[in-house]
């Protein structure tokens, strides 16, 4: 079976960082995309950060600049650096992954993504 298993999250103040992970296992994801989503109380779950089969990243216009996605294919993990939080990045995490996709949009589409984790809690005060 396929698993991916996100940890990291936790509480942090705001202009504070924190680093998510997620490790992969039962498929090695070195050539496919992969991303991390989030959701907010209340509020429908968006794409934060994609990476592609070259390591080309992409990002929602909130977390440009601040946030920094990448990948250790070695270790089949992908990892999320979140730096000067704000409390608009107070949100349940998820890391997703395409057995079938290396690139394209539909790296960026929750539909395209086929394999996920159960999510980390992030939550940032001010």
């Amino acid at each position: 079976q396929v698993h991916l298993v996100e940890s990291g999250g936790g509480s942090v103040q705001s202009g504070g960082s924190v680093r998510l992970s997620c490790v992969a296992s039962g498929y090695n994801f070195r050539d496919r995309c992969m991303g991390w989503f989030r959701q907010a109380p209340g509020k429908e779950r968006e794409g934060v950060a994609f990476i592609d089969d070259e390591n080309d990243t992409s990002y929602v216009d909130s977390v440009q600049g601040r946030f920094t996605i990448s990948r250790d294919s070695a270790e089949n993990t992908l990892y999320l650096q979140m730096s000067d939080v704000t409390t608009e990045d107070t949100a349940t995490y998820y890391c997703a992954a395409s057995t079938r996709y290396s690139t394209g949009s539909l790296c960026r589409r929750e539909s395209g993504l086929d394999t996920w984790g159960q999510g980390t809690q992030v939550t940032v005060s001010s």
